[in-house]
């Protein structure tokens, strides 16, 4: 899917659409029975005033109606998508269905290329609209039958794409096209990764994405096997792997897009790409869908990349650890005491809360690197589900000036790409819920608020640097008719790593 950007002279603009030459124009109509002035351009003998009238489109968010040979205009097709209830200024959630029935619509068409003409919306600027419009329609063609003998039947589909915008939107709008195809193929990336089975997405699977990742882009890859691990004393990592015969890996990624003594950036992904719940087994029902259990990973994979691609002026370090979780003979027991990388021993309750045993020792490397800000992205707690759903992330800071920044600057990332998170609390309090009588902690706190209690797990590893947690247990992936990877946070992610850099 080729996108481009088209600019609209504004001298020209109350005959330029007409003008337009393509197999569809898509423009809006409003519930009001108002036409956009894109539509209004196009309607010069009252075809789409008509349909309006008529009932033929209702103009709601998500309606849509396609007319042929509309006179006196140069476009093949004209695709009507509802745009509410307002007529000078759109609101986003109704771009955003608008966008989406147009992705769907075209989905189906013989149209090669096709001009989206949609009005601003209330509050954006052109950079969200292009965004908002390559996300959806690229989503609208991901596919999930990679791995069928028989693929799925073909649509004909869109090829080519063009946004129109005016001449004074035109410099951001082309910047915005490039950071949002980039994003795109991120998210296509995690959502690969999210969505292979755990007999092929294994440890070494990721390890060698990553590579691939450093040689296409140009970054650093090292990639540490068990004798390393052991060597820098990580005995909560392993403590994970020891029931699987899968070899763990600890990989870790460097971007240097800004200046050498610039600190980084780091970003660490949960990596367990099968989770069993080891020794404190899962149930059966819905346990394959914890290959999905890796997303931290691959959300932090797919940001590489996307980063990569735009080769944005920023220092970025990915930190991944990446096992299984597995029951056998040689399994971590209930009950059993590790020493983490930190020096700090952990008192092992459920092999189930192993999320936070690999990321605690990745957190402890990561202060080799002095970096400016540390986040974490994990499927860590079932718990964060139970308090947010699937509509927001989870997210974790200390409360002083700093991580209230931090905070900041990584909820105003999500509120931009919609792929929005929402703040919990981390306070002493919950740390007594992680008390152990034989070790300096305990892995869990018991039921009650368990994404924070893990959160404040994570928390004891992290105080020599600025640091927030993202908990994505209830984002990163659906579940039902719909089951797949959703490519979340990857957004957030890069969206926060461009306006660092800015």
């Amino acid at each position: 899917m080729d996108f481009s950007i088209k600019t609209i002279d504004a001298k020209s603009a109350s005959t330029a659409y007409k003008a337009v030459k393509t197999a569809c124009i898509v423009v809006g109509v409003f519930e009001n029975k108002k036409l956009s002035a894109a539509a209004a351009n196009l309607d010069k003998q009252g075809v789409i005033a008509s349909a309006l009238k008529s009932g033929d489109i209702s103009g709601k968010p998500g309606s849509s109606l396609l007319l042929r040979n509309v006179a006196d205009t140069a476009a093949e097709r004209v695709l009507l998508v509802g745009l509410g209830d307002a007529a000078d200024t759109v609101a986003e959630k109704a771009f955003q269905q608008a966008v989406q029935a147009a992705a769907r619509s075209l989905a189906n068409l013989g149209a090669n290329d096709v001009v989206i003409a949609l009005p601003e919306v209330k509050d954006r600027d052109i950079s969200w609209s292009v965004r908002t419009t390559v996300l959806a329609f690229r989503e609208s063609t991901f596919r999930t039958d990679g791995l069928k003998s028989k693929k799925d039947t073909a649509t004909t589909g869109v090829k080519k794409i063009a946004i129109a915008v005016n001449a004074t939107q035109a410099a951001a709008a082309k910047t915005a096209l490039l950071q949002s195809e980039a994003m795109a193929n991120g998210m296509d990336l995690t959502k690969e990764l999210g969505n292979l089975p755990p007999n092929i997405c294994t440890p070494t699977y990721l390890a060698t994405t990553a590579r691939k990742i450093a040689t296409d882009y140009k970054m650093v890859a090292e990639i540490l096997d068990r004798k390393q691990i052991q060597a820098l004393k990580m005995g909560s990592f392993l403590s994970v792997t020891n029931g699987t015969v899968e070899p763990p890996k600890f990989i870790v990624l460097k971007h240097n897009g800004g200046k050498a003594k610039d600190a980084p950036v780091v970003l660490v992904g949960k990596g367990i790409t099968f989770d069993s719940g080891g020794i404190s087994l899962k149930p059966g029902a819905g346990m394959d869908e914890m290959k999905y259990d890796m997303g931290g990973s691959a959300s932090v994979l797919g940001t590489m990349r996307a980063i990569g691609e735009m080769n944005l002026k920023l220092n970025v370090v990915a930190i991944i650890p990446t096992c299984e979780n597995m029951p056998s003979g040689s399994a971590t027991r209930p009950g059993d005491i590790v020493t983490s990388m930190s020096g700090q021993t952990i008192e092992i309750l459920n092999t189930d809360a192993e999320g936070r045993l690999i990321l605690c020792d990745a957190l402890t490397y990561a202060e080799r690197f002095k970096p400016a800000a540390v986040i974490d992205v994990a499927t860590l707690t079932g718990a964060c589900v139970t308090a947010l759903g699937h509509h927001n992330s989870g997210l974790f800071t200390r409360h002083d000036d700093a991580h209230d920044k931090l905070a900041a600057e990584l909820l105003a990332a999500g509120k931009q790409t919609g792929d929005t998170a929402w703040r919990m609390p981390i306070e002493e309090a919950y740390n007594e819920q992680l008390k152990s009588n034989f070790a300096d902690m305990a892995n869990i706190g018991g039921p009650a608020g368990g994404s924070i209690t893990a959160a404040c797990f994570l928390e004891r590893f992290t105080r020599k640097y600025t640091w927030a947690h993202l908990d994505i247990a209830g984002t990163a992936w659906k579940s039902g008719a719909a089951k797949g990877s959703t490519g979340r946070p990857v957004p957030l992610l890069t969206t926060f790593l461009i306006n660092r850099a800015a």
